[in-house]
């Protein structure tokens, strides 16, 4: 007769990963009210594009860092965190290039008066 086969328990987090798993929520949470704003105003002043494409490159290693390692509470909150990061990245180009196109069409009071000068 053999013996039972030992039981599998899941131990509980530890508080290190109960602390990393907040972190990882609460960073990737912080882009979703700057994502809301910016699709709701369509308004991208305060943004600069190359802070947020070296943030991007980050993070995107960061992502790679967690399919190399297996990490994959990293993995899941670098996805999430590269996704929001490239909308808004995409929303800024968006929006700054349609409003470039916009006003590169409507002259300004000054310049139509001075062009209407003999």
């Amino acid at each position: 007769m053999g013996r039972a086969p030992k039981r599998c328990r899941t131990l509980p987090p530890s508080l290190p990963e109960l602390v990393g798993y907040l972190a990882a929520f609460l960073t990737t949470a912080s882009f979703l009210p700057q994502a809301l704003m910016i699709w709701r105003t369509r308004r991208t002043d305060g943004i600069s594009v190359g802070m947020y494409a070296i943030f991007s490159t980050g993070v995107f290693l960061w992502l790679a860092y967690g399919l190399l390692a297996r990490a994959w509470p990293v993995v899941a909150a670098n996805a999430v965190t590269l996704a929001l990061d490239l909308w808004i990245l995409g929303m800024k180009l968006h929006f700054d290039g349609r409003r470039a196109r916009v006003t590169a069409h409507v002259a300004t009071p000054a310049a139509a008066a001075t062009a209407l000068k003999p």
